[in-house]
């Protein structure tokens, strides 16, 4: 199993014509995600590496009802036109969108947030790589091209959340060396403001009857860590939690690379986190090449 995506979910690429959708959709299509469309206004008609270009999603949902239409649109656009493009997919039926760019106008996330409520849909990001179910299918940037996905990531029964790009992958990769098979590898995004933060991927880890155990990478700034921490006591999360927060050196206004990880406040602090989460039960490692050999001997 695996959640946001899997080999039957059907995707459309919003700025499939540009440098890095064109990139990005050979490394969504060669992994075997089902990309069935692509977006770009003044465009359609077009075809990049064979999907068909429209020049809304409006239109693209039109043209591909009969076989299932679109589940998810993964948007490679300039930050500026983010909003429009997400709420376009939103109105067109799309229930999930994968927002790869960072720089999004935090006012514009919160309408987007607000869209997606409405209609009962999801996104992740601002400024993610997106996510992997292993050997079923990839939105966004994750593993860089389809071979080296297949090569750095096994399947398995451990779900990995993460609020770093680069982390994402590395846990991941470091994981599958040891041979600890995944099932979904989620980086969440590092903006303050997002989309699916690690509470809610959490949930659904706990929800995939086939991801056993969840590896967590968090860092200073915002809650989210705390709010996993929560759902452990409230046993809405049951499931083995294996986390690791970087931030160790950092104090009170350091801003840690993401715009999401800073400490305002006396809040989103390293020490609260780890703190909220050991007393939830979770299997918190001081040393990120700890990961592996925790998550082994909880298998």
């Amino acid at each position: 199993m695996s959640i946001l995506v899997n080999r039957e979910s059907r995707v459309c690429v919003q700025g499939i014509t540009g440098r890095e959708g064109m990139a990005r959709t050979r490394l969504m299509a060669e992994y075997g995600t089902k990309v069935v469309a692509g977006v770009t206004p003044g465009k359609g008609g077009e075809k990049v590496l064979d999907v068909p270009v429209y020049d809304t999603v409006y239109e693209a949902m039109e043209a591909t009802k009969n076989d299932g239409g679109i589940d998810i649109s993964v948007l490679f656009i300039p930050a500026p036109l983010v909003k429009s493009a997400a709420l376009e997919a939103f109105d067109a039926g799309v229930k999930l969108c994968v927002i790869v760019p960072d720089r999004v106008p935090i006012w514009d996330v919160m309408e987007i947030a607000d869209a997606a409520k409405a209609r009962d849909a999801h996104f992740l990001g601002p400024n993610t790589l997106g996510c992997i179910s292993v050997d079923q299918a990839v939105l966004g940037m994750m593993g860089g091209t389809a071979q080296s996905a297949r090569s750095f990531f096994k399947p398995g029964k451990v779900g990995v959340t993460s609020r770093s790009g680069g982390i994402t992958s590395a846990i991941a990769y470091y994981l599958s060396k040891e041979g600890i098979g995944l099932s979904t590898i989620v980086h969440v995004g590092g903006d303050a403001l997002i989309g699916l933060p690690q509470p809610e991927i959490a949930k659904m880890f706990q929800n995939d009857p086939e991801t056993e155990i969840i590896v967590m990478f968090g860092e200073i700034g915002t809650t989210q860590e705390e709010r996993v921490a929560e759902l452990m006591m409230k046993k809405e999360i049951t499931k083995p939690v294996v986390a690791y927060i970087g931030g160790k050196g950092a104090k009170e206004g350091t801003r840690f690379s993401h715009a999401g990880a800073i400490i305002e406040g006396g809040k989103g602090t390293r020490e609260g986190k780890i703190q909220a989460l050991k007393a939830a039960g979770a299997h918190v490692v001081e040393d990120f090449e700890d990961i592996p050999k925790v998550t082994k001997s909880l298998m």
